[in-house]
């Protein structure tokens, strides 16, 4: 009995530590637990660069015209693919939801808050029905293929007022002939047309820079005319005269040594703004394809004058260039005194830019 008490005793003994050292190892992993939950980043602690780019995103965009230009022209290329930069919101809010990360989401307000500000106004059809003129400008290129077709094209169009760019001496005479029937009064300065079925005067080459230096100073009158490219010219309307701008701003180019260079178009626009400024007729009207956009801070001088058309009274950004896919819009319909009732695009014809459309009253 005795002996059996014993056996009794050491295995209750054995079996107790065995529940000590069970209960013990459990006690131990719930604290191992509990650090690495606690350790664990959380939901406002996830995604600290994701949260970083959002906010730089947002600064960038509120910035942008501080962003200096005389470092190859950066700010000016940023800002003519300002609105684009809204695509990386998406991008920063699939990468904040992937990581979870409730700090990112938070920070990505601030773009959307700033790209709505920008932006959120060009969104949606403004265009009102009516208009007592419809103006169009097309940039037709040089190396159109059928200025024939782009013609007729353009002739369908119904505008009143025809504004033509980049016209070539070969194919001048092709558009003549194509709108003469559409369009009895017309004018060529150079490089630059207007075709109206209203009278015109008082058209006048319109000097943009477009030479400058002693060696611009040098060439004859005539010669210079041969690449004119801007006119300006009044329009009889019934309600008053319009005075109507043509322009082809110069080019812009992107290469690696000068970056973003815009030196004769910023040149032009400056000359274009300051015989806007003299205009003395109070209603005006400038179409052309001023390569550039108009958050481009090149344009200020035209933008304190004039408004777009396409802001006040189009449907979305109205991207005209290249036509294959167009991604800015650099062909401008600018106004001034008169309103503007709706503008659009219209269809693509044989020129690697589209044609743009307005129509406005007094």
């Amino acid at each position: 009995m005795a002996q059996a008490d014993t056996e009794d005793t050491e295995e209750t003994g054995h079996g107790g530590a065995g529940r000590r050292d069970t209960g013990s190892g459990t006690w131990r992993a719930g604290i191992r637990r509990a650090i690495r939950i606690g350790s664990r980043p959380g939901p406002w602690k996830r995604g600290p660069v994701l949260a970083a780019l959002a906010l730089l995103l947002g600064l960038f965009m509120l910035l942008h015209a501080k962003m200096p230009n005389r470092i190859g022209g950066l700010g000016s290329l940023v800002e003519t693919f300002l609105p684009w930069f809204g695509l990386c919101i998406p991008v920063l809010l699939a990468g904040a939801l992937w990581r979870r990360s409730a700090s990112a989401v938070v920070a990505l307000l601030l773009p959307v808050m700033v790209w709505l500000h920008l932006f959120g106004g060009v969104l949606g059809d403004k265009s009102q029905p009516g208009g007592d003129l419809t103006v169009a400008g097309h940039n037709v290129g040089a190396d159109n293929p059928d200025p024939a077709g782009t013609a007729r094209d353009l002739a369908a169009s119904g505008a009143d007022v025809l504004a033509l760019q980049e016209l070539t001496e070969q194919a001048r005479g092709t558009y003549e002939k194509e709108l003469a029937k559409a369009y009895p009064y017309h004018t060529v300065q150079g490089t630059v047309g207007l075709w109206s079925k209203l009278p015109l005067s008082d058209t006048q080459p319109v000097d943009i820079k477009q030479d400058v230096g002693p060696l611009g100073d040098t060439k004859p009158a005539e010669v210079k005319m041969a690449y004119n490219r801007a006119l300006r010219t009044t329009v009889a309307t019934d309600q008053g005269p319009l005075a109507v701008y043509v322009a082809h701003l110069g080019s812009v180019r992107v290469n690696p040594r000068a970056g973003f260079w815009t030196d004769s178009r910023d040149r032009n626009a400056q000359a274009l703004g300051e015989a806007l400024a003299a205009e003395q007729n109070e209603r005006v009207v400038l179409l052309g394809d001023l390569n550039g956009t108009m958050d481009d801070r090149a344009f200020a001088g035209l933008t304190s004058q004039l408004r777009s058309a396409q802001n006040a009274a189009g449907d979305g950004f109205g991207f005209t260039w290249p036509a294959s896919f167009p991604v800015a819009r650099i062909d401008q319909i600018l106004v001034r005194g008169v309103e503007p009732e709706s503008s659009w695009v219209l269809p693509a014809t044989g020129s690697d830019h589209l044609p743009v459309a307005a129509g406005i009253s007094w």
